[in-house]
Parts: structure tokens; sequence; C-alpha cells
């Protein structure tokens, strides 16, 4: 797994949104983080997939922006988004599984085929009922 360099990634403190009191009018707490893809040291296969994921947080430049306010420490905070940072490039960078197509097994198509004969049965009783006039 490829891990994050601390210094290309940008924070910035603003102040955090929601219910909080005085404290959340006085202090920048939350993180604001901004990653650029294109410059970063990840390998080039990462950052074609992490590129490619269709994502929110990733801007059209290439730019990953995470947005940390959950605690009251703006520290928290930091290392809050660069854990989701980091999630974001794991999700990335093992290639999901290719899938081999398989033939369905004998048993499979004979229980399938025994199901619609008798569904088929069903839905003939539902007819008009012939020769009892």
């Amino acid at each position: 797994m490829p891990s994050i360099n601390a210094a290309e990634v940008e924070f910035t403190a603003i102040r955090a949104q929601g219910a909080g009191g005085q404290n959340v009018n006085k202090v920048s707490n939350a993180a604001h983080l901004r990653f650029e893809v294109a410059a970063s040291s990840l390998p080039d296969a990462v950052k074609t997939r992490l590129l490619a994921l269709n994502d929110q947080r990733i801007t059209a430049e290439g730019v990953v922006v995470i947005k940390a306010q959950t605690s009251r420490s703006l520290e928290q905070n930091k290392a809050e988004a660069l854990r989701r940072l980091q999630e974001l490039v794991d999700s990335v960078a093992t290639l999901p599984k290719a899938r081999k197509a398989t033939r369905p097994t004998y048993g499979s198509q004979q229980r399938r085929l025994e199901g619609k004969a008798t569904r088929a049965q069903v839905k003939l009783g539902r007819g008009r009922v012939q020769g009892s006039e």
C-alpha cells in the first residue's frame, strides 16, 4: 500500500460549521486538506485509478479536497483528514479481482427448467374454464 507523503498535503484551518456555541464562532478548528494527485509521489497506476474515481471529493483539476470538523481540536481534525485521504488511496491501490466467466452446472440448469415448467403450469391454470357450460 502506498503511503501519503505529509509534505505533499496542504492544510488550511477554517471555521467549523454547525452547533458548538461560542467556541465554533471564535476558533478555526476544522481542517481543510488539499492533495494534488498529479504532482504527488504516488505510483502512476494508483494516480490513474484515483483520478478515474467518480468521487465528489476529487475536483476536475485532480485535487482531492477533504474537510474534517468532527473534533474540537485542530490536530485531531488534521489526523482525521489524513486518515480519510489514506483510506481513499488504499481503496484504489489494490486492483479489483478480474471475474472469470464460468458455465452454469448441469444441476442448476435442470433446477431452472423445472422452476419454469412449474410456473408455466400455474399460469395455464389461470385461463378461462373450458367445457363447463
